[in-house]
């Protein structure tokens, strides 16, 4: 199996470690910009695609967000399988040329939400699917410190930071736009409210807030960079209960503190071997994958309500 691989920063490597706890006969390829790229253990640098000996199973889109467009339409013209870093684009700019591609070639595609494969979620999906709860309210809540992100880099020079590279905590997180559409639902009608008026000084968005109407109960989703001590939590408020899903911690808790699943000696690390065995598995087997550029860009459309 040939695997490309398109921009070789953190998310990346974690990739390429996912891809080598695999049980699987495999060549990585990066397609690099430069003769001058550094070599990677065990990834072959490639600089063009025009070589017709090149075939590849598929390919990793991430490189920053703001770069994905463009090689997704290369990649596509080559009817090339596309595994894509969340989010799919970082503006709405060229989304119907994007669909209109991918689906004139009948395109395999999986935008990369490795959280679906966190131990808890799919505890939570599994019961949402397979019992009547009356949900009232829901409080999703992410918030942690860009700073302490990217250990040894200013902060305000990565692409986190950077509007026009796709940096946005509204986009990092997206996340949590992701898997509240896939547990609960699509909304009726979304709310939104993006700033950057954090101490953080960052040109990107800091700070967001989405409002979700579904039919019968409100979702709340906030979203932040500058919070010191970090927290990922799912709140919601059933008819009877209160169910809290911590996913640093990897629990659901009810109101009295009981444990009701605990994923032990869990890393979210997992998540990302898992979600590579999962479209291994669609390709192999000629299914389509969850999560599909089609299906994703709804969730976009929400993200980024309020840009322009």
């Amino acid at each position: 199996m040939n695997v490309l691989i398109v921009g070789l920063g953190s998310i990346a490597k974690k990739h390429i470690v996912a891809l080598g706890s695999l049980s699987l006969d495999f060549k990585i390829f990066a397609l690099r910009s430069s003769v001058k790229a550094d070599q990677f253990e065990n990834v072959i640098n490639v600089f063009n695609l025009e070589d017709e000996s090149l075939i590849f199973d598929f390919a990793i889109i991430s490189n920053p967000t703001h770069l994905h467009y463009q090689f997704i339409e290369l990649l596509t013209t080559k009817s090339i399988p596309l595994f894509i870093e969340k989010p799919v684009v970082h503006n709405l700019d060229k989304v119907d040329e994007l669909l209109r591609l991918v689906s004139d070639k009948q395109l395999t595609t999986y935008v990369a939400c490795n959280l679906r494969f966190h131990p808890c979620l799919l505890y939570l999906k599994n019961k949402l699917d397979s019992e009547v709860l009356r949900i009232n309210e829901l409080n999703v809540y992410c918030g942690s410190y860009l700073p302490d992100w990217r250990s040894g880099q200013e902060f305000r020079k990565s692409y986190s930071a950077n509007s026009a590279m796709g940096g946005g905590v509204h986009l990092d997180l997206f996340h949590e736009l992701d898997y509240v559409t896939w547990l609960f639902g699509f909304p009726n009608a979304s709310h939104s409210v993006t700033r950057n008026v954090s101490s953080l000084t960052i040109d990107a968005a800091d700070y967001a807030n989405y409002i979700l109407q579904y039919e019968t109960f409100t979702a709340s989703v906030v979203l932040n960079y500058y919070r010191r001590k970090p927290k990922r939590e799912i709140e919601i408020v059933f008819e009877d209960r209160i169910w809290t899903v911590d996913l640093i911690n990897n629990t659901i808790k009810d109101s009295n503190g009981l444990l009701l699943f605990e994923a032990t000696n869990f890393n979210v690390l997992e998540t990302y071997k898992s979600q590579l065995d999962y479209f291994i598995n669609c390709l192999r087997n000629n299914k389509k994958p969850m999560n599909s550029i089609q299906e994703s860009i709804p969730v976009l459309k929400i993200c980024l309500k309020n840009e322009k």
